[in-house]
């Protein structure tokens, strides 16, 4: 199985014109690197701090006066006021960070730590993934670069490359093989930057185009250096922030027959050392194939595992005893004599309740009754006299 998708296990040598030349080259195995990209944007953002000046304020900004505090006792605050008198700026607080014309907070030093050490491993692992990377097209493609019309990524051109002197002639095999239509990108995308950028002579911002990868230079960063977003890079200086501009992976590179070829002297393999970088192997992935759901679906996998067991068995559902009898009883089984006799004790409170309010129910109904007899004889009585 191979390690990456990018193996291609042969290269096509493009010449001037465009058409293959000589027989394909094997790739090397550089290609076959892990491609990390969490290292890549670690050592990126670590080198892209190595070129940076240092800046600071004047040391003595915001100090340049003659001030002392009054102390405490004048109901105002113990910062240091500005001596002398007959003008407003007398009594004005001054130095600290809060204050008119005073100096900043933390002011900055230019012993501030402005570069990085980066182990050296990791810078060469850093730029193997970058190289792997750059061997596949859709990271090429989903990084920006317009190659569409390139036949072979990687794209390797004759050694007569190396000779060119003329931008003409660059231009023209930019042409044959498909590249300079990222030029053209790159040109398109030249705009002034925004901010403050612009008036500190970083005016304009602009996409990388190709990368131009060369063993010998014979005249041909003559005639590359002029195109827009075109860099150059010798093979055996290789930079990581020309092969990951922005710690992003996939630059287009286009490749020289002679540099393409010294890639295994310098990198060498995981089981071959290195001719330039002394005892060093290429790292080795931890997986040979990362698609772990095929490799647990295969047969040679599956024929072996035992069978998924048949999960039989049943949850007791937890059941409150304060309201369930039965979760109750199985605690404490007096519990079912005591819940009994509750029972009964309510029942005969009830009966008793129920007998109380008939008896009273019949008194009151025998008392309503003398009483209507009562008033009908009275009112017999009225109604007669009325009469009369």
């Amino acid at each position: 199985v191979p390690s990456t998708p990018a193996a291609r296990p042969l290269v096509t040598v493009r010449g001037v014109d465009g058409t293959a030349t000589g027989s394909p080259l094997v790739m090397p195995a550089v290609f076959l690197a892990p491609i990390r990209p969490d290292l890549v944007h670690f050592v990126h953002t670590s080198m892209n701090k190595n070129k940076r000046q240092a800046y600071a304020v004047f040391v003595g900004a915001g100090h340049q006066h003659s001030a002392e505090s009054w102390g405490t006792g004048r109901a105002v605050s113990r910062i240091p006021r500005v001596s002398g008198g007959g003008t407003s700026r007398a009594g004005q607080a001054a130095f600290g960070n809060m204050c008119r014309k005073g100096r900043m907070f933390a002011p900055t030093k230019t012993w501030r730590k402005w570069h990085r050490k980066i182990n050296t491993n990791q810078k060469r692992y850093a730029v193997s993934s970058a190289l792997a990377a750059s061997a596949l097209p859709a990271l090429v493609m989903a990084r920006g670069h317009s190659v569409a019309d390139v036949e072979d990524v990687p794209c390797v051109v004759d050694n007569v490359v190396e000779s060119f002197q003329r931008t003409k002639q660059a231009v023209d095999v930019l042409t044959a093989i498909g590249a300079y239509a990222d030029v053209e990108k790159s040109k398109a995308s030249r705009n002034i930057r925004r901010g403050k950028g612009k008036m500190r002579d970083r005016r304009y911002v602009q996409r990388r185009g190709p990368l131009i990868v060369y063993k010998e230079d014979n005249g041909i960063v003559q005639a590359f250096r002029n195109l827009p977003g075109v860099d150059l890079a010798q093979v055996s200086r290789l930079n990581l922030l020309q092969l990951a501009p922005g710690g992003h992976l996939g630059r287009f590179v286009v490749w020289t027959q002679g540099a393409f070829q010294a890639l295994n002297d310098i990198w060498g393999s995981t089981t071959r050392e290195s001719t330039q970088k002394k005892g060093y192997k290429l790292p080795r992935s931890v997986m040979t194939n990362s698609d772990l759901t095929r490799i647990i679906n295969s047969d040679e996998i599956q024929s072996k595992v035992n069978p998924a067991k048949p999960c039989s068995k049943r949850r007791m559902q937890k059941k409150n005893p304060l309201k369930n009898l039965g979760a109750m009883v199985r605690l404490n089984p007096y519990a079912l004599a005591l819940r009994r006799s509750e029972l009964l004790s309510q029942q005969r409170r009830a009966a008793r309740k129920a007998a109380n309010q008939d008896k009273v129910r019949s008194k009151a109904q025998i008392a309503k009754k003398a009483a209507d007899k009562k008033h009908d004889k009275q009112q017999k009585l009225n109604f007669a006299k009325i009469a009369a």
